[in-house]
């Protein structure tokens, strides 16, 4: 490897702030790094980004030569499987030479241009197509785009006859659409300007402007946030408002769309509920007395949940985590012991879609015709690139519809091993930890890279990577902890990492790196960590508690400060985050909150090496939360581990956009970590 660069960290300026709750006062010296766009601010991300930029010099060649391998092995004309929208069959592509996808349309053996976001993106250098829907009738194109990435998304009509667009234009909405079935009407939402909660929900009538359109709902609590979808039948359009513990669903009439929205089911403290519509009446996912979820019944929109007849009871051993309804069946996602099922149901049989392996991930493909009797299903695993089956529910019968291929014909998926073992958590709880890596390796002398998240029931899946090779083709071992704060292994597993449980989270993660090497997968001196968002949160908490197990720590877009953040109702998003992480502006959960936030707890003692990132236009987690975070790491730790920082200052929270973008990140950490161990491209 080349030399390290000798440039001198930034050093950022001290100024004196304190901050005061509960009778407890936080010195906050950082605390004017939240001043968006003032000379400081600038200048210390500028710093920042130019000393990055000088760590990186030396490892340009390692850097590029990964972008090179990714190129190589990733069809730079990548398609994705076809499927089926309102009786049109498209397709995504990628366009070698280009960064963005064309949406193409397959018709009559003919390959169609349909919608090209290159064309959109060109002078920009941030672009995302949020989302795109066809009016029923196939005349209209509406999509929703953001030039900036703070996803303040702005909608637009496209007329498919001629390409020309309307004049309609709507403004910093969440990106969402919904056609009602008179082919002019769409639905979509607004977010609070100052907070960026999605509250509001309006009506659009097609060629009129936005100043006319009508507020059909408006959510007044600032826990709740407000998404819209249609029912698979096109009966109704569905209005839900949710937190993280309570959800309220509105009808509306498709057929009618000036008509009032009616509601479901009245909120109940507690009671998470989803609806679907049926022609003989509506099926609710529900968790009243049930934590892994029951299906309800009933004919007519209900006057409590005491109307409803139990279809499908509770599980404590399956979590049922959703449920598509059509003419002729029901589809049932569930989860036992980790892995997901597939399940049939209809009045002549009960079935289910799954694999014999130990870890594998399904999930549905596009599956919008409500009188189908064809089901399409995707398969992945951490060794085989995505499958896309064609499952005929009448005969059982099945086959591949979509294969996802390498370029590099020398990939074979038997070359790797996938494993899931369990790691023993400090309470005697079993972690589950998936992991990958290359037949024949020295697994007791392998690094190893820990992948985690842990928060807001999200089940991370285990899924196949074409620039995760690059990784395990070096000797890595790359692994995914299923921590508390996820739904791995059901409802319980996400109480069990929220709130005044948080901890759990961090410590199972931990755990599991023990577990690791502890049993020969991985070389403990070798161990790096990665996350992002609330991942990032667990980057810096498991540092922070054990510093000594990490080599190297990759930390993306990282809420790290923890406790200012959920006390200030100013900053984008925060008042619905109590019902994840609690309210410190109650005692306990401030005290408590104060134990793990990794900007609170950065302390006088050697740290990992570390690269942090973030984007500067992130509405989800602020620029200055790492940006502090890495001034006062710098200013307390006693090694010389590499301390990088990077500041995209053209992206959100998702990172740059574009394909090139994309893999240059992901080159740029995996760069990191090579470089601290030395292995060459």
């Amino acid at each position: 490897m080349s030399k390290r660069p000798t440039l001198n960290p930034p050093v950022a300026v001290l100024q004196a702030h304190v901050l005061e709750a509960h009778g407890h006062q936080r010195m906050d010296p950082y605390y004017w790094m939240n001043q968006r766009d003032s000379p400081a601010v600038l200048a210390n991300l500028a710093e920042e980004n130019a000393y990055c930029e000088q760590y990186f010099e030396p490892l340009q060649d390692l850097v590029q030569g990964l972008v090179a391998e990714f190129d190589a092995r990733i069809d730079p004309n990548d398609v994705s499987a076809p499927f089926i929208l309102q009786k049109h069959t498209y397709q995504i592509k990628q366009i070698e030479g280009k960064d963005y996808t064309q949406i193409v349309r397959l018709e009559r053996d003919q390959e169609l241009i349909y919608f090209d976001e290159n064309e959109r993106a060109n002078g920009h250098a941030f672009y995302e197509l949020a989302e795109w829907s066809p009016s029923m009738d196939d005349q209209t194109l509406a999509i929703s785009e953001d030039f900036v990435g703070r996803r303040k998304y702005e909608i637009r009509f496209r007329k498919n006859s001629d390409g020309t667009f309307y004049e309609d234009c709507i403004h910093d909405t969440d990106g969402s659409i919904v056609w009602a079935n008179d082919h002019q009407t769409i639905f979509y939402i607004k977010k609070d300007p100052e907070t960026l909660r999605e509250f509001q929900v309006f009506r659009h009538q097609l060629g009129t402007k936005e100043s006319d359109d009508v507020l059909v709902y408006q959510e007044e609590d600032e826990r709740y946030y407000v998404s819209i979808s249609k029912t698979t039948n096109h009966a109704f359009i569905l209005i839900a408002c949710h937190s993280s513990t309570t959800s309220e669903i509105s009808l509306v009439n498709a057929h009618a769309p000036e008509g009032p929205a009616q509601v479901f089911l009245k909120r109940s403290a507690g009671h998470i509920y989803e609806v679907s519509h049926h022609d003989k009446g509506f099926y609710v996912l529900s968790n009243d007395h049930a934590p892994n979820k029951k299906i309800l019944f009933t004919e007519t929109v209900p006057t409590s949940l005491n109307s409803c007849q139990e279809f499908i009871g509770h599980d404590p051993n399956i979590l049922l985590e959703d449920l598509s309804v059509f003419k002729h069946f029901l589809l049932i996602e569930e989860r036992q012991n980790g892995l997901r099922k597939l399940r049939i149901k209809s009045d002549q049989e009960d079935r289910y879609l799954s694999f014999e392996e130990e870890t594998y991930f399904i999930g549905l493909g596009v599956n919008d015709d409500y009188e189908t009797n064809v089901l399409f299903y995707t398969y992945n695993s951490m060794t085989t690139p995505s499958r896309v089956y064609r499952y005929e529910v009448n005969t059982g019968k099945q086959a591949i519809w979509f294969e996802k291929k390498l370029k590099d014909l020398s990939f074979q998926p038997t070359d790797y091993q996938s494993e899931r073992i369990w790691a023993l958590a400090n309470d005697g709880t079993r972690i589950p930890v998936s992991l990958v890596y290359k037949k024949g390796l020295d697994l007791k002398n392998a690094p190893c890279l820990l992948y985690g998240y842990g928060s807001y029931g999200y089940t991370l899946p285990d899924v196949f990577s074409a620039t995760r090779l690059s990784l395990l083709n070096r000797g890595f071992i790359y692994a995914v902890a299923h921590i508390r704060g996820s739904k791995y292994m059901g409802e319980h597993w996400y109480e069990d990492g929220k709130f005044t449980k948080k901890i759990n989270t961090f410590t199972d993660f931990i755990n599991a790196a023990e577990h690791l090497s502890l049993n020969g997968y991985g070389d403990a001196s070798k161990f790096y960590a990665q996350g992002g968002s609330a991942g990032g949160l667990l980057m810096g908490a498991v540092t922070n508690m054990a510093p000594y197990l990490w080599k190297g720590i990759i930390s993306q877009v990282p809420f790290v400060d923890v406790v200012t953040t959920m006390l200030d109702v100013s900053i984008p998003l925060t008042t619905g985050e109590w019902e994840e992480w609690g309210n410190p502006q109650e005692h306990e959960f401030y005290e408590y909150m104060l134990k793990y936030s990794p900007y609170d707890n950065l302390r006088n003692m050697n740290y990992p090496s570390m690269y942090i990132t973030t984007g500067y236009h992130d509405s989800q987690v602020q620029y200055w939360e790492p940006m502090k975070y890495v001034a006062k790491l710098r200013a307390l730790k006693t090694d010389q581990h590499p301390l990088v920082f990077e500041c995209n200052m053209e992206a959100g929270h998702g990172g740059g956009s574009g394909r090139s973008s994309e893999r240059l990140e992901v080159a740029k950490v995996y760069a990191f970590i090579l470089g601290l161990e030395n292995i060459p491209l």
